[in-house]
């Protein structure tokens, strides 16, 4: 019912203000700005997502069958089994599921966003088998989504990337802080939802895993920006993820061999269900993003970041990060939206302007919620998303929160 609000609220508020703006600033396109929008939005859902996103899936999906059959994905949920056995209790030790959520928080901690994809999916897909009530989130459905929703990723290179294209003069220079603000969205939404399924997080296990990590990628951040200049960041990371990826793929490929699997066969099973989940997903992902594309299309963004401007000023609060909060907006509702964004604002007040660097930790400090609830669930057939996705937005909130404060520790 949450989500049925929320879809419903985005219409209804975009046709609020749309008209507000016609009869009293006298905007007489409004409307049609809003109007194609929807069928922009319906054409990226189907011509930009869900057909290119069909290969994707047809691909891995062929590739997890094999590992499945190799023992990969067993042996992966056996190493984690007494972690993810805390804070995921309605799964069994030695479910595959388990393993496919490593895969899944592994891809996305690389940057590896197409890879991840598909693993999310077969991670839902495997939870749903477990799931009693099948249109309604488990809660460790709950827990893997609102873990996705955090974006915990190592290195964002997409990000420096866009920053190189548009001059920025070390484009890395946002690296660390982006890693501070995703680290701790991932922590608030593994506390908030811990506390709401009364997990204990006090367990020497939990604790000692959390801490291990911490330690893990404390050092990595550490080490990356001591000991290496912003050309080797990059090479370190292109080389170093992909060569895990492809790895990946050649052990999942000699471990079925070993136990004398036919390879070819196997991929050809599992990849059979690539384009039958694109489908399924469409009608969700269309519906979300045309919802989307009405809110942004009426101006509703605009006016909200007008009014936290205003308050901010009267209360004496420095505003100079208001202009990048569009990006932090958007970011929850719709990745490539957010990602126009950020590319706006470093167009508008060059790429190392402080509000750019903002801009761009609010793009890596968390994912994009309604899109992943829309896509993950609608997978799944699940229509009830419980507190799914007031968690997935305390999450964004606590990355928003994160990424204002490293930003002014760092560049303001």
């Amino acid at each position: 019912m949450v989500l049925n609000y929320i879809w419903a609220g985005f219409f209804l508020i975009g046709f609020v203000a749309a008209l507000g703006q016609w009869l009293f600033l006298g905007d007489v396109e409004v409307f049609k700005r809003i109007v194609d929008g929807t069928f922009d939005s319906a054409r990226i859902g189907v011509m930009d997502i869900a057909l290119p996103l069909a290969g994707v899936m047809t691909l891995w999906l062929g590739i997890m069958n094999i590992g499945e059959k190799a023992g990969a994905i067993d042996f992966i949920a056996k190493l984690i089994a007494p972690f993810f056995a805390r804070i995921f209790p309605g799964v069994p030790k030695n479910h595959p599921a388990n393993g496919h959520m490593v895969m899944n928080f592994s891809a996305n901690l690389l940057g590896l966003d197409n890879a991840a994809t598909p693993f999310g999916l077969k991670a839902m897909e495997s939870l749903q088998s477990l799931n009693p009530s099948k249109d309604e989130a488990s809660d460790a459905q709950i827990m893997f989504l609102v873990l996705h929703t955090s974006g915990l990723t190592l290195i964002p290179l997409a990000i420096m990337a866009q920053r190189a294209v548009l001059g920025a003069n070390d484009p890395s220079d946002i690296f660390i802080p982006c890693m501070i603000a995703t680290y701790v969205a991932t922590v608030v939404g593994l506390v908030a939802v811990a506390i709401r399924q009364k997990i204990n997080l006090f367990d020497r296990v939990v604790m000692g895993w959390l801490g291990g990590l911490s330690a893990f990628i404390g050092s990595m951040v550490w080490y990356l920006s001591q000991h290496m200049t912003r050309a080797e960041i990059e090479v370190f990371s292109k080389v170093s993820s992909n060569l895990l990826l492809f790895s990946i793929i050649i052990c999942f490929i000699l471990g079925a061999m070993r136990r004398k699997v036919n390879v070819y066969e196997a991929f050809i099973e599992g990849a059979k269900g690539g384009m039958q989940t694109s489908l399924t997903i469409i009608p969700y992902l269309i519906g979300m993003l045309v919802a989307i594309g009405v809110l942004r299309n009426s101006g509703v963004l605009e006016f909200i970041i007008s009014g936290f401007n205003w308050v901010f000023t009267q209360i004496g609060v420095n505003t100079d990060f208001t202009p990048a909060l569009p990006t932090a907006l958007m970011r929850p509702l719709s990745g490539s939206g957010s990602r126009a964004m950020m590319v706006d604002v470093m167009k508008t007040y060059g790429a190392d302007s402080f509000v750019a660097r903002l801009a761009c930790i609010f793009q890596g400090s968390a994912d994009t919620t309604f899109y992943i609830v829309a896509l993950y669930f609608g997978s799944a057939g699940i229509r009830k998303t419980r507190y799914a996705i007031s968690m997935g937005l305390l999450t964004d909130f606590s990355g928003v929160i994160a990424a204002i404060f490293v930003a002014y520790l760092f560049f303001h």
